[in-house]
């Protein structure tokens, strides 16, 4: 296994991880709603304000006591939760984006079979396959992409309703084939929704409409020392000019650019395949808090033509980044 795909296969495996951690902390009472005994449920707890047990024991001494607990139990938590996308987004950007978040990896999943079938990440998109070798295995990727549609979404619209209704009552209701309209509704509405973002809406959806990824992209773009993938512009003679960057890039960033690109969401596939074009410790891109690149004060250095294209031996075309060939 190549050195270079290390970076690519670290967040590979963070992705799977976040997404399998994702679904499963309703079974272990990590957090979720139970709609039937309108209890919360935090870290395997009853989470309660702790006010009626109060007034039932007789220790609640006043007005000023149940505000205390109100702040302490409902309003500081809640800032918390609602300071956790901005604070990622100031110190480390849109790297929640990049590394865990469940819906970028299904998206990219998508990407990956767009390729394998269209040979083009996205339908309206144009044809990046580079040789009909790439499209030969276009009607197993086809019939593996309709089993997926039809049994992954539908397991992962159970899952997530496991946040509103209890696991074990979700588990009777599937082997009994008696599904609750709660149930059901979630399944169906899961399943439509995965379906109809990850084949029309896809990284749109992520660029204009996310509302945790628009925070990190605000917070991440004014702070000074926001984690960002910087280039090495010292040393731009090295760059074959062979655009792996620009097409492993499913955010459409530019990232040879001296512009701050708000869209990136440090996921590091431009590193890979730099790594990969010019050697593992020849690469031109890198992790930086701040973005400070080699001679950051220069002026924007133009990108080589096609008839200045230093030779690399090294330089290939490639179809997907998802899998290690």
């Amino acid at each position: 296994m190549k050195r270079s795909r290390k970076l690519h296969l670290l967040r590979r495996l963070s992705q799977a991880l976040f997404l399998a951690f994702f679904l499963t902390m309703p079974l272990f009472n990590i957090l979720r709603y139970d709609s039937d005994s309108k209890e919360l449920y935090i870290l395997g707890k009853v989470w309660s304000l702790g006010i009626t047990d109060a007034l039932n024991n007789g220790t609640l001494y006043g007005s000023g006591e149940v505000a205390l607990m109100i702040i302490l139990k409902a309003i500081i938590p809640w800032l918390l939760v609602l300071a956790f996308f901005p604070v990622m987004g100031a110190i480390f950007g849109r790297f929640f984006c990049g590394w865990l978040c469940p819906e970028g990896f299904l998206f990219e999943f998508a990407d990956y079979l767009n390729r394998k079938i269209l040979g083009r990440r996205s339908l309206l998109g144009k044809n990046n396959a580079t040789n009909n070798a790439d499209l030969k295995g276009r009607g197993l990727f086809a019939i593996l992409a309709i089993l997926f549609y039809l049994t992954v979404p539908p397991l992962i619209g159970a899952l997530l309703s496991g946040y509103f209704i209890a696991p074990s009552r979700i588990w009777r209701e599937i082997t009994t084939l008696q599904l609750s309209t709660g149930l059901a509704v979630g399944m169906i509405g899961v399943t439509l929704y995965i379906i109809i973002t990850s084949i029309f809406v896809r990284h749109i959806f992520c660029k204009y409409v996310c509302a945790p990824g628009l925070m990190q992209m605000l917070f991440g773009w004014f702070s000074p020392k926001s984690l960002r993938v910087a280039f090495d512009r010292k040393n731009f003679s090295r760059c074959t000019d062979c655009r792996r960057c620009e097409r492993v890039c499913f955010m459409g960033v530019k990232p040879r650019s001296t512009k701050k690109e708000i869209n990136c969401v440090n996921c590091g596939e431009c590193i890979t395949a730099c790594r990969e074009e010019l050697g593992s410790e020849g690469g031109l891109f890198s992790f930086s808090f701040g973005g400070v690149t080699a001679n950051h004060h220069d002026t924007e250095v133009p990108i080589p033509s096609t008839s200045q294209k230093v030779h690399n031996p090294r330089s290939r075309d490639i179809s997907s980044h998802w899998c290690v060939k």
